[in-house]
């Protein structure tokens, strides 16, 4: 009976009754002024623009980590990843995310959700930690944190680089660029699973080194003078085109009022890809703004508004809200908030406290417009964001009792995570600590500690 006058009720409506497909769309080493609706006046991305126009675009939207592949663990499990030891980048063939821990696609596999990873993977490469052994049921792209755009140069050699459907390498072909193909199989699944609830989460390796594009779309930015800016922006022209290819495909198959997508960037734009970060101090692999701030857009036709939320909110927060709106229980152990309520005004309270990070010797606190950066046994530095976005001025000697409060703050996060389960190698340790020094300044200065 209640199922009936579910359906009546949609009938009268025009409301679907059907759970929202839920697609995560993420990009890999974007600057966080890249894009259009971020600031970008060199790029062109009017679809993502678009999307971003028709979404609530969150301007204090964080990642978890300012490198890969602890980032991805904290989206993926809506954990800190600190509390089972994924903390830096992977090292080694044998480490990856904890198998006791887990994914969104976990969680949502017992609610009816049907879910595919395309593109990177980046949390481990043994046969326990492949996605098809992480609640995804279609596993499309490669294991490893990076590779080609065309062919590999051996392809018969099978790695973690190699391209797989499911478990099977797929030949390489020297004229697929891979952000298309990435579009391709995004697009397949969709088709395949129209009529029924899934998770698609896109993980595209674009705008990740190496610098590669093709060369009719280098050809559109002549203006460009900066080679590898030029390259950047055709790399970005392509993950634009990809990003409207999918948006097209859910309106075409009358899915896109009943889908939410979240868009956003895995850390801030790389050292080493010509990427920018706008006003934003730092980079990828530093706790400064520019490591950890990245374009965050969530949209939801018939629910969210478009507009600009500006209290601060994570990918952390992406695993509570979709388990939440798929008709999920609230899972105690995760970090994160259901955000809906907050995004479509229902809840006019700041949804977090304070946010952390750390990684080796460096770790961080945003608390309210307050910023604290902490490395090693150096002093402690403060910030005022909404009064110094590029984190110009250490407040720290003038303000000692918001450091001793932001630090007690820490100290009680700290108690609840784990030792790492694998660290950096010496250099990588050696600049955490450089990066993080009040007179490293200006991009030429933070290009050269990667």
């Amino acid at each position: 009976m209640n199922a009936l006058i579910l359906l009546i009720i949609a009938c009268l409506t025009g409301v679907s009754t059907q759970k929202p497909n839920i697609v995560i769309l993420f990009v890999d080493d974007a600057g966080y002024t890249d894009f259009g609706f971020t600031g970008a006046q060199d790029f062109r991305t009017p679809r993502i623009d678009k999307l971003a126009s028709e979404g609530v675009v969150c301007t204090n939207g964080y990642v978890t980590a300012s490198v890969c592949s602890p980032s991805r663990a904290g989206l993926m499990t809506g954990r800190y990843q600190q509390r089972f030891g994924h903390e830096a980048n992977l090292r080694g063939k044998d480490v990856g995310l904890p198998l006791d821990e887990l994914t969104i696609a976990d969680y949502l596999k017992p609610l009816g959700y049907t879910s595919c990873l395309i593109g990177k993977w980046h949390l481990g490469g043994t046969e326990e930690m492949h996605p098809l052994e992480r609640g995804f049921d279609e596993f499309h792209g490669f294991l490893l944190g990076s590779r080609t755009y065309w062919s590999k140069k051996n392809p018969d050699k099978v790695t973690q680089q190699s391209l797989l459907n499911g478990r099977t390498v797929i030949p390489e072909k020297e004229d697929r660029y891979l952000t298309d193909w990435i579009t391709e199989q995004a697009n397949d699944f969709i088709h395949k699973q129209q009529d029924n609830p899934f998770f698609l989460f896109v993980s595209f390796n674009a705008v990740h080194t190496p610098m590669e594009a093709p060369n009719q779309l280098i050809a559109q930015f002549p203006e460009i003078k900066n080679k590898k800016r030029q390259k950047l922006a055709a790399m970005t022209l392509s993950l634009d085109n990809a990003v409207g290819s999918i948006l097209d495909n859910l309106k075409e198959l009358n899915l896109d009022e009943n889908t939410i997508i979240f868009f956003l960037n895995d850390n801030g734009g790389a050292t080493i890809n010509a990427s920018d970060n706008g006003p934003l101090r730092g980079m990828k692999g530093s706790k400064w703004e520019g490591g950890i701030r990245v374009p965050y857009v969530v949209k939801w036709m018939n629910h969210l508004t478009p507009s600009e939320y500006e209290h601060p909110v994570s990918t952390l927060d992406i695993a509570s809200t979709v388990i939440a709106v798929a008709g999920g229980d609230k899972q105690e152990k995760l970090d994160g908030i259901n955000l809906m309520p907050f995004l479509d005004g229902t809840n006019l309270e700041k949804p977090h406290e304070a946010l952390y990070w750390r990684r080796g010797p460096a770790g961080a606190v945003r608390y309210g417009d307050w910023k604290l950066i902490r490395v090693d046994d150096q002093p402690p530095l403060l910030f005022n964001l909404e009064q110094d976005l590029g984190e110009t001025t250490n407040l720290a000697p003038h303000y000692p009792q918001q450091v001793n409060h932001i630090l007690s703050l820490y100290d009680e996060w700290e108690e609840g995570l784990t030792e790492p389960l694998w660290i950096s190698e010496k250099i990588w340790r050696d600049r955490q600590v450089a990066k993080h020094k009040m007179d490293v300044i200006g991009r030429d200065a933070e290009r050269k500690i990667p």
